[in-house]
């Protein structure tokens, strides 16, 4: 299964009795609405959340549930908790053996998996509709009776397992250590962005069960999850299932959650790093801002989609086919929780440097900063963001992850059209605004080139050499 991290909600009902409706808290049609989910939220007394949205379109319906709890929560030194935590859960728990899960839903025509990104940990079921109440069982008794049957020998061959996904998905694959790289740069030490979700090998190996077990013991409470039900179903009769298998675990111990600042970096900083590449690659980003940025963020996704959403966007039509001096030019505004990102990626063509690459990328940054979009990129941009959008919610698990995200990270389920119509209404204004505040910010420029080529990087005499610590997990910024 693929429960690698990837790369994307805290209110509260009070209830008087075991469970109690809040108020229907339906995405009700106002002047303008082009996209309605309706949901009910509802909030047991353990402080477990839990939206309510059929959809009976299909004899389907999914079980997601967010922990709010990423790699953001480790602690320097100690990472990889989260993303091995989220492994752990699919070892059997006191009530339902290792394999049953699969069986209940990829042995009905279902899947299961999970994914860990810096700030939550969400797990899901997808499968027909009968099969709600067995999903339901599942993940009340792994959230309540996981540690009952979590021993020193599950442990160490999940821990195993963690480290070969590393080893094959980062440290073995061309360009795979490039977002660390990035991120070990931009952010301090001490900030927990600036460690990688998967965590380093040689602090997994120095990991113990009782580390982990004292992990859960605080993060995979009720009231640190927040479940969404999506699809055919009777909400009635999921309200009675959550209750019977939710309703009596405790809630947990408060949380206290680290305040994250932006980084910002008082010169740019210039890196090369060799690898086992054939062809060398530039990565340039800049700081900017989280999913708790509404304006900014969204701008930024529009920028994105000017500079490398078609081929007719200014940087893929000036690198990549009027002067074909690149393969590929990608870009994105890639946000946390807290902080963001703005990542633009190059690839040359053979007889192009990555240091005239940078020098034509900045030109069209320059000039687009200086004269802002024409209305028709405006136009062109904002359509294929929303069409994204859209198009998206024909599945089950998307509704579930778009109304969990409104609710832990902005405390809305329904901020989904909050985040719609902002995004429709970005104006040209507002995209000149972001390159000229953030694309003008110092920034981390990354090479990485073949093993001994860094004369290939980006103006190579201003790089600084990157290398692997003797652990094969930290990055020192000199090579020594």
């Amino acid at each position: 299964m693929n429960r690698f991290p990837h790369f994307a909600l805290l209110s509260a009902f009070i209830l008087t009795s075991i469970i109690r409706s809040s108020a229907l808290a339906q995405a009700r049609p106002q002047a303008g609405d082009a996209i309605r989910i309706p949901f009910e939220l509802v909030t047991l007394p353990n402080g477990l959340q839990v939206i309510l949205a059929p959809d009976h379109s299909t004899p389907r319906v999914t079980v997601d549930i967010w922990y709010h709890v990423g790699s953001k929560n480790e602690v320097s030194g100690h990472t990889g908790f989260a993303h091995m935590f989220e492994h752990v859960m699919f070892t059997g728990s006191a009530h339902v053996p290792y394999g049953v899960q699969d069986r209940l839903t990829e042995g009905v025509g279902g899947d299961n998996n999970a994914t860990t990104s810096e700030d939550r940990t969400n797990y899901y079921d997808n499968e027909p509709s009968n099969y709600l109440e067995s999903a339901l069982w599942i993940e009340a008794d792994r959230m309540g009776f996981l540690l009952d049957k979590l021993d020193k020998a599950k442990f160490e061959a999940q821990r195993d397992i963690v480290q070969n996904e590393r080893r094959e998905a980062i440290d073995n694959q061309p360009y795979g250590r490039a977002w660390e790289i990035q991120n070990a740069a931009l952010y301090p030490a001490s900030n927990p962005y600036s460690w990688p979700v998967v965590g380093y090998i040689s602090e997994l190996q120095q990991a113990t069960v009782e580390d982990v077990k004292d992990f859960f013991r605080l993060y995979y409470a009720p009231s640190n999850a927040s479940l969404a039900i999506v699809g055919d179903f009777d909400p009635a009769q999921a309200k009675a299932w959550i209750t019977k298998y939710f309703g009596d675990l405790p809630g947990g111990k408060p949380i206290v959650r680290a305040a994250i600042t932006e980084p910002l970096l008082a010169a740019d900083k210039r890196l090369v790093f060799e690898d086992r590449v054939q062809v060398p690659m530039l990565f340039m980003r800049w700081p900017t801002v989280g999913a708790d940025s509404r304006d900014d963020k969204h701008a930024l996704d529009v920028l994105a989609a000017i500079l490398t959403g078609s081929r007719t966007a200014r940087l893929t039509k000036a690198l990549v086919y009027d002067a074909q001096s690149a393969a590929s030019v990608s870009s994105r505004q890639s946000e946390r929780e807290r902080v963001g990102e703005f990542n633009i990626m190059i690839s040359p063509r053979p007889g192009h440097s990555l240091t005239d690459l940078e020098a034509a990328a900045d030109s069209v940054i320059d000039r687009l900063k200086r004269e802002g979009p024409t209305q028709e990129e405006m136009a062109k941009a904002i359509a294929g963001l929303e069409l994204g959008f859209v198009s998206g919610l024909e599945f089950n698990l998307a509704k579930a992850n778009l109304l969990l995200e409104g609710l832990v990270f902005h405390g809305d389920a329904g901020d989904f059209r909050s985040e719609y119509e902002h995004v429709k209404s970005v104006t040209a204004a507002d995209v000149k605004r972001m390159a000229n505040t953030y694309l003008g910010r110092h920034r981390v420029v990354l090479s990485v080139v073949p093993l001994g080529k860094s004369d290939q990087a980006a103006r190579p005499a201003t790089s600084v050499k990157v290398t692997v610590s003797p652990d094969g997990g930290h990055y020192l910024m000199g090579g020594n």
